[in-house]
């Protein structure tokens, strides 16, 4: 047998439970989102900004072998998204 007081609770935990799979469902659609246009920009940032090609990147070239990495490419990307999250995370 139910009391009146068991029905609230019973509302109140469905309650709770549709607001979790609710924020998860946001949160893996922004995931899905972000995924997205960080893909987007990998595809594209070699050919629009020059990404990957700057002075300084290592690369070596031999008969059989080949070895690439961008170090400077890293550290502009660094900066970049450093400056990036500091302006959207300071208060």
């Amino acid at each position: 047998m139910l009391l009146e007081g068991d029905y609230k609770l019973l509302f109140n935990k469905r309650q709770v439970e549709y607001n979790m799979l609710e924020s998860f469902g946001k949160m893996i659609l922004f995931l899905g989102l972000f995924l997205v246009v960080v893909g987007g920009l990998m595809l594209a940032g070699g050919k629009l900004f020059g990404l990957g090609r700057l002075p300084g990147d290592i690369f070596i070239q031999k008969e059989h072998f080949s070895f690439y990495f961008p170090v400077v490419t890293c550290i502009v990307l660094s900066i970049l998204l450093t400056i990036i999250i500091n302006i959207f995370t300071r208060r």
